[in-house]
C-alpha cells in the first residue's frame, strides 16, 4: 500500500490511493470533476521503501479528482464585552474542496 504526505492549503494531509480528503478551497475555476495535481510531496512510503523529502521529494506528484466544491456548515462567532454595551454576532462559512485520490507517482 502507498502512501504519501502532501501539503496544500497550509496544512499536511496523509493519503494513500482511494481516499477522499476535504480540503481547504483550491481556487474559483475548478469544478466537480476536474483532475488536480499535487506537487509538493513531502514523503511516500510503497510498503518496502520509504523516500522522505527536502523539504519536497523532486518529480512526486499525487493526482486527484474533484468531487465537490462547497462550504462547510455556518460557525457562529460571538463578541460580547460586559458593562459596555457592546455585543456583535456573525456567522462564517468556509469554503471547502472535497477531492479523491486516484494515484501516486
Amino acid at each position: 500500500m502507498e502512501i504519501a504526505v502532501i501539503t496544500t492549503g497550509g496544512k499536511q494531509y496523509t493519503v494513500k490511493k482511494g481516499d477522499m480528503i476535504k480540503i481547504e478551497k483550491l481556487s474559483d475555476t475548478v469544478k466537480a470533476g476536474d483532475a488536480v495535481t499535487f506537487d509538493k510531496v513531502l514523503l511516500v512510503d510503497n510498503g518496502h521503501d520509504t523516500t522522505i523529502g527536502t523539504p519536497y521529494i523532486k518529480g512526486a506528484k499525487v493526482e486527484a479528482r474533484v468531487e465537490e466544491v462547497g462550504r462547510s456548515k455556518k460557525v457562529m462567532v460571538m463578541h460580547y464585552k460586559q458593562k459596555s454595551r457592546y455585543f456583535t454576532k456573525n456567522g462564517h462559512r468556509q469554503p471547502f474542496t472535497k477531492v479523491k485520490i486516484s494515484a501516486i507517482k
